[in-house]
């Protein structure tokens, strides 16, 4: 298994408790694709370097995790159709 860092930002518009219960979805997808989470890193809601689908800041989270290296694309494609999410990151460390 590999080690992978992935930013996440969930749109503005969203509560911060409901903000919290995506990023729970985001990390449970991992353990479900065979992964395990090290480390979940809730950063707020901060501005945004240029407008993405109309929104200038956004909810930011960060979560440290390692996964099989078959699982990311799975993950990626997850995370893609989630309306709520509108950007991802994900890099192996």
């Amino acid at each position: 298994m590999e080690n992978y860092e992935g930013i996440f930002i969930i749109k503005p518009e969203i509560k911060d408790e409901d903000a919290k219960n995506i990023f729970k979805v985001i990390s449970d997808s991992v353990t479900k694709n065979g992964g395990t989470v090290k480390k979940e890193e809730p950063w707020g809601k901060r501005p945004l370097a240029y407008p993405v689908k109309k929104a200038k800041e956004g909810h930011y989270f960060k979560l440290d995790f390692s996964a099989p290296t078959g699982a990311i694309a799975k993950l990626e494609e997850a995370y893609r159709l989630n309306d709520d999410i509108l950007r991802t990151m994900i890099t192996r460390r």
